[in-house]
């Protein structure tokens, strides 16, 4: 162990439960975990014991409903404790005693419900519930209020699924949550609660539902399980579906912090056992699930404040897995206990790395939320996009190969990095070829913007991994077609990844792509005009704005990010509020004409105008670069074209489409 991070790996109890370091696994929705029963399928028990396995010292399940009745979830979105208790127990206790064999805990994360909130790809047919008569948050309905019967009666369930969690094994429990807006927290929140009864008005009152649970609860249970609660001391609500961006200033409607620490106290003393604390709301979703766009520990300030009025542990998450930034709150006060959620996504091993000095060999996570929260959102389904085993490590992973091959690998972008990685597993020889200096393909100008990093991060992880592996890499050098069929080669794998798509725009050559720009091979000047309003282009303007350049984006569709997806809303709409706010001019249903002396000729929506600029920056997207394969596709045998060669796409299914073929070589 590096002596630096001892005070990471130090004892510490939640009530009367001793966790073996300081590192918690963040709750996370465990979609496409359940059976249909309920239970844990084995594709949740697999992917929490390896994380177990990877030195987590407290494993926090994503959320889990105690109640199917009154909001109703469309069984089996996720597990539940309380719909057939006894096969949840049966297949519970398989999982908390496999975890329990790692010297680790186990909570289970119990949730009275998502009221507003509840995703429409979850909610079916179903009606909405809340404490009042309010607006969804995605969509165009009014909630039904909650009637004190039905109050009650959840109260109760929690009960019966504590109690099925202690029996199956859980060491505690998590409440999901008066944090970012979810039923309770709407109880919590005078912004959404409207009661006249014992549950609304003053806040001893809106808390009375999350009180009753806790006493429920330990009444069921016994003072000794511990019961721990999800917990959000500001809201930053501007209004309905508005949120705040970071440094706005703005009048809060949610929760502020003054009645958080209130909270915080009132909380504690009706008997949880820890707070796991964050900000944000579903109207803000930005800082519930922060995008590459915040910067790293953004809720270690917010920590701090409740570890200052509380005498219980407090949890700390929030793009925490700097060992430095940990570190830092751990011995500043801030928090007891640093809570991991995507990075041990990416990564399932990563405690287990950091406790062994191996911290180049951590896969980083790039909060991009593509695998995760984008694929909850739009699928029901948990994964990772630079982890094609997160959700699915048994079904999915890696076997030896039964006989060693020679593969050629055209291109050292992710997609021919993973490929190499995975066949180096299996015994297989990969030896790949890039044209450029280094690897990293398109990550190399899309990881220059400082809120980028983790995209460098990868590339370095690759470059480390294929290192300690031992596969051979050839940079500066192109595999041509002529090469490939003079060479032994057992399989050819095509992995050229894409160009940036280029057309004329006239006379004048202030016209670059976004690479160009990106990678300081051109000098953009001081006003610049972003064609394009994708990712990519959208990207490139916030990091010109954060330069101190004046940006206008040019896109011919509606709206902006309109050809991206499915990104998470955390990141497309925060993004799309970081351009205005950046003082970023957007046209869209706009296109540029042509360029002049001065900048450019745009058709603005129908109004013909010319635009100053320096330059005029493409970032319209990309063509597949797959003009060796097209020269071979009928002389070789056994030859694949992956990731962006055969179509492009993102980081994920670069990565992914590597993984699956690669495994089956």
């Amino acid at each position: 162990m590096l002596k630096k991070y001892q005070k990471l790996f130090e004892t510490i109890k939640i009530g009367s439960v001793e966790m073996k370091n300081r590192f918690a696994m963040a709750p996370m929705g465990p979609l496409g975990l359940a059976d249909a029963e309920g239970g844990f399928n084995h594709r949740g028990i697999d992917y929490y014991t390896a994380r177990a396995k990877g030195g987590t010292g407290l494993i926090i399940t994503g959320v889990t409903f105690v109640d199917n009745e009154i909001e109703e979830h469309g069984m089996p979105n996720v597990p539940c404790s309380t719909h057939n208790p006894v096969h949840f127990i049966r297949t519970s206790r398989e999982m908390t005693e496999r975890i329990h064999a790692y010297d680790a805990k186990i909570f289970l994360q119990l949730s009275g419900g998502f009221g507003r909130v509840t995703i429409p790809t979850n909610l079916g047919e179903y009606p909405p519930v809340a404490p009042s008569p309010i607006k969804h948050r995605w969509l165009d309905k009014t909630c039904r209020e909650l009637t004190v019967e039905e109050i009650k009666s959840i109260i109760k369930k929690f009960g019966d699924g504590a109690y099925n969690a202690k029996r199956a094994g859980f060491d505690g429990v998590q409440i999901h949550a008066v944090h970012e807006g979810y039923l309770i927290d709407q109880f919590a929140i005078s912004f959404f609660n409207h009661r006249t009864d014992e549950y609304g008005g003053c806040l001893e009152n809106r808390l009375r539902f999350a009180r009753e649970i806790v006493e429920e609860i330990k009444k069921r249970c016994g003072e000794d399980f511990p019961v721990t609660l999800r917990y959000s001391p500001k809201s930053f609500i501007k209004d309905w579906r508005e949120g705040a961006l970071p440094g706005e200033e703005f009048e809060e409607k949610g929760r502020d912090i003054p009645e958080g620490i209130e909270a915080a106290k009132l909380l504690v003393s009706y008997g949880y056992d820890a707070l796991d604390v964050d900000v944000g709301s579903y109207d803000s979703w930005w800082w519930s699930h922060p995008p590459m766009y915040q910067e790293k520990g953004l809720y270690i300030p917010y920590a701090k404040i409740v570890k200052e009025a509380v005498n219980v542990p407090v949890l700390c998450a929030g793009r925490m897995d700097n060992p430095d930034l940990a570190l830092k709150a751990i011995e500043d006060g801030a928090c007891d206990i640093i809570s991991l959620g995507r990075p041990l996504l990416a990564d399932s091993d990563l405690v287990n790395k950091l406790r062994g000095g191996k911290l180049k060999s951590i896969r980083p996570c790039l909060s991009c939320q593509e695998g995760c929260m984008g694929r909850i959102q739009e699928y029901s389904a948990l994964n990772c996009a630079v982890n094609p085993e997160a959700c699915r490590e048994t079904i999915h992973g890696l076997t030896p190969a039964l006989k060693s091959k020679t593969v050629l690998i055209a291109g050292g972008g992710v997609a021919g990095c993973e490929a190499a990685r995975v066949l180096a597993l299996r015994g297989h020889k990969p030896v790949v070829y890039e044209k450029r200096s280094r690897l990293g393909g398109n990550l190399i100008p899309g990881g220059t913007p400082d809120f980028k990093e983790d995209d460098l991060l990868l590339v370095a992880w690759y470059e480390e991994t294929l290192k300690d592996l031992g596969v051979e890499v050839n940079c500066n050098t192109e595999l041509t077609a002529e090469i490939i069929k003079s060479s032994e080669a057992d399989t050819v794998i095509i992995a050229t990844g894409s160009k940036p798509k280029i057309f004329n725009l006239g006379e004048y050559n202030n016209v670059f792509t976004a690479e160009d720009v990106l990678l300081e091979k051109v000098n953009s000047g001081n006003e610049v005009i972003v064609v394009g309003g994708g990712l990519v282009g959208c990207e490139l303007a916030l990091w010109l704005a954060q330069k101190g350049k004046k940006v206008t984006i040019v896109e011919i569709q509606k709206k902006l990010l309109a050809l991206n997806g499915p990104l998470c809303h955390a990141n497309s709409e925060m993004l799309e509020r970081l351009i205005p706010y950046k003082g970023i001019e957007v046209l869209t249903s706009s296109k540029i004409i042509k360029t002049t002396e001065k900048g450019a000729l745009v058709d603005a929506a129908g109004d013909i105008r010319e635009i100053s600029a320096d330059s005029i920056v493409l970032a319209v997207g990309y063509n597949s670069e797959k003009s060796v394969y097209e020269q071979l596709k009928y002389d070789i045998g056994d030859i694949h074209l992956i990731g962006d060669a055969r179509k492009v796409s993102n980081i994920m299914y670069a990565i992914w489409d590597a993984y699956e073929v690669a495994r089956n070589i």
